[in-house]
């Protein structure tokens, strides 16, 4: 029978207090409950029932403790219980795969990694579906989530196009070990900017712009730590905006995509090659060669100069206090400074000439896209129904 609607603003009401706080633990690894009583602005009777409740639940554990510089018996650690859940981070890349199993506060308690014997869906999925199904058997009822990052647009649990793995259309649906466990999936980039703006360069900043480069353009513009991911879920595919030459045909299905202006493809298309098979290797190779090559050298400038002029436009558009960049975003800016940071201002509106967002470099490096993931996993494990589904595999 479906809950009425009193019973269901009594239950968010009891869980307030408890998500508040195993939201705020999560986030700011080691916490005293004093912190936690400052921050929320709970009295120590109400830290103390919660932290007390939370306990009991498997949820969290104190351990130690820590001075707070004023009167008084210093405060305990709030930990992850060492029994409570765990977030099964998935990171499928064109190459390889990467698994981390991660407890409350993003520690990771497990991590392993392959590559792809077939990019064909059935025999990633199946592989991966036999991962996730080992890490049930270590973990049982701990595991309360799957996240999974993906090199691709993404709509809801279906891969909508990944041109480096060749899918188009593929569900991740088989990874959802039984019904009613959580499976989320996200785009890599989108993941990254979210980990970025919660945990690293822009951790401080209330709107990020993250961008990165590895096959193609991707990022994410992330508010209060949210990602604006759109209606599907598949927003922030900034790469197929149309940037570039309107006489050439993106994979994607659109014309004129800044995808084929910034990478490897670029720079191998401004080189008279043809699409090559690994374009960050291509492109890292073709850097390399700029010192000593004026070809490779233009190409490099070519590519500076459409990234920089496709991120003051994203700037105009939404106004981010700061702009993260990672993956090859970050070796093309550092190789042709000029040429980037140029073009990169021409494109800004007069207003943001004066003084335009900041830009940074990714503080979290090739993991964020897993840094992400768990994120996302606990960001729905820790909510009202998420603690409801925790206390009936607790047995509480």
């Amino acid at each position: 029978m479906p809950m009425s609607t009193s019973a269901h603003r009594a239950r968010v009401l009891r869980h307030q207090g408890a998500v508040a706080v195993l939201r705020h633990v999560h986030a700011h690894q080691p916490v005293t409950r004093a912190d936690v009583m400052r921050v929320l602005g709970l009295s120590s009777g109400s830290a103390a029932d919660i932290t007390a409740r939370l306990k009991r639940l498997q949820l969290l554990d104190e351990a130690g403790s820590r001075s707070t510089g004023e009167r008084g018996r210093p405060s305990p650690m709030l930990v992850p219980h060492g029994e409570g859940p765990l977030v099964c981070a998935i990171d499928i890349s064109h190459e390889q795969w990467r698994v981390a199993v991660a407890e409350l506060g993003g520690g990771v308690v497990e991590h392993f990694s392959g590559r792809h014997v077939s990019r064909r869906p059935d025999a990633v999925l199946g592989h991966l579906r036999e991962a996730v199904y080992n890490v049930h058997q270590r973990h049982a009822r701990r595991l309360a989530a799957i996240s999974v990052a993906v090199a691709g647009t993404v709509r809801g649990v279906e891969v909508v196009q990944a041109s480096g793995l060749r899918w188009r259309d593929v569900s991740l649906e088989p990874l959802r070990l039984y019904p009613g466990m959580p499976l989320l999936v996200g785009n890599d980039a989108t993941l990254a900017g979210m980990a970025e703006a919660r945990r690293g360069a822009g951790a401080r900043a209330r709107v990020v712009l993250h961008l990165m480069v590895e096959v193609g353009v991707g990022g994410a513009l992330v508010v209060n730590g949210t990602p604006v991911d759109g209606a599907t879920g598949a927003g922030g595919e900034f790469g197929h905006l149309p940037f570039g030459d309107p006489a050439r045909s993106c994979p994607c299905g659109a014309r004129g995509c800044w995808d084929l202006e910034v990478g490897g493809r670029a720079m191998a298309h401004l080189l008279g090659e043809a699409p090559p098979r690994n374009p960050r290797t291509r492109a890292e190779q073709i850097i390399t060669a700029a010192a000593g090559d004026q070809t490779a050298r233009s190409a490099v400038e070519a590519t500076a100069r459409a990234l920089g002029r496709g991120i003051g436009g994203l700037v105009n558009a939404t106004d981010p206090d700061i702009i993260t960049l990672s993956g090859l975003a970050v070796d093309i800016a550092e190789a042709s400074p000029a040429a980037f940071e140029s073009s990169y201002r021409a494109a800004l509106m007069r207003f943001h000439r004066a003084n335009p967002p900041a830009l940074a470099t990714t503080t979290l490096g090739p993991h964020s896209h897993l840094t992400g993931a768990v994120d996302r996993g606990f960001d729905a494990v820790l909510t009202p129904d998420g603690l409801d589904a925790w206390s009936e595999r607790a047995g509480q």
